[in-house]
């Protein structure tokens, strides 16, 4: 855990100032180090969607080391084991998804907290540094812990007021793709009515002192997400980026097409590649 980080982090929040940073899906610890280089604030590592294992997980954590990038880890649910596993290998927070009441995100809390303030269990791994700063960290964790709920479901909007009551969460972030699911609207970024519902739920967050997070379709998104009021904005995803590079170096020689959900290029004629949406906090 990088105190120092996740202290910058919350300060710039604190003092309205945006933080950007990169949604990790894929496995090389080399896209992680060039967010670091480029001086991101904060990655997150995907564990809940897509591919990456323990192992990999653990070398994106470590290409942060001794930076100030914080590196926070989506964990497929909200389970003790997963939370503990996450930060006993060094990371700076969890991210938990689908949460949907005050209560889930106390639980959620807990967990990432040691005893007496949680329940998770004190283990000789990175975060302790195998054991020598046993000490020092478990004097610091509780306090500094990133515990950061996804709001994606239609009922989580309804919970809003009291999960901004929960002490010790400060940031939340949304999911479109999810939410707009949940409202019947399957497989759109921010379906009919969702946008106004997200950003309603933003100003009822940032009213209670707390900030909003979410992940930008496009370089003019960044900038219209700015000014609505998220202040922690991802860039993208690694995948998305490097395909939006792609399709643009293919429209210059008119190679471009699809990628049909088979995997396999789409050759039917005249196909267009419609910008599209991120969809990592589904």
């Amino acid at each position: 855990m990088k105190s120092g980080a996740i202290r910058k982090l919350r300060q710039n929040l604190a003092a309205d100032v945006p933080v950007f940073g990169l949604w990790v899906t894929l496995e090389a610890p080399s896209i992680t180090e060039m967010a670091v280089g480029l001086g991101l604030d904060w990655v997150v590592i995907d564990a809940e969607h897509g591919h990456l294992d323990w192992k990999e997980i653990v070398e994106h954590v470590r290409a942060t080391v001794r930076s100030e990038t914080v590196a926070l880890v989506r964990v497929a649910e909200l389970g003790v084991g997963l939370i503990k596993r996450a930060l006993d290998i060094g990371a700076d927070g969890v991210v938990i998804p689908w949460v949907e009441s005050a209560e889930q995100l106390r639980q959620a809390l807990a967990f990432a907290r040691y005893p007496p303030e949680g329940v998770r269990g004190i283990g000789a791994e990175r975060a302790t540094c195998w054991g020598d700063c046993l000490v020092e960290h478990t004097a610091e964790a509780n306090e500094q812990v990133l515990v950061v709920p996804i709001l994606e479901t239609v009922r989580a909007a309804g919970q809003v007021p009291s999960m901004c009551q929960v002490e010790g969460v400060d940031l939340f972030f949304f999911g479109p793709a999810d939410f707009s699911a949940t409202a019947g609207f399957r497989g759109q970024w921010e379906g009919p009515g969702v946008a106004d519902q997200i950003l309603g739920m933003k100003e009822a967050i940032r009213r209670a002192g707390k900030h909003c997070g979410i992940v930008a379709t496009g370089d003019e998104n960044v900038v219209q997400r700015l000014d609505q009021g998220f202040r922690m904005i991802g860039l993208g995803l690694d995948g998305a980026l490097f395909l939006r590079s792609l399709h643009s170096a293919l429209r210059a020689v008119q190679r471009d097409r699809r990628i049909a959900a088979a995997l396999a290029p789409d050759r039917g004629p005249g196909r267009a590649v419609p910008d599209r949406p991120p969809e990592c906090a589904r």
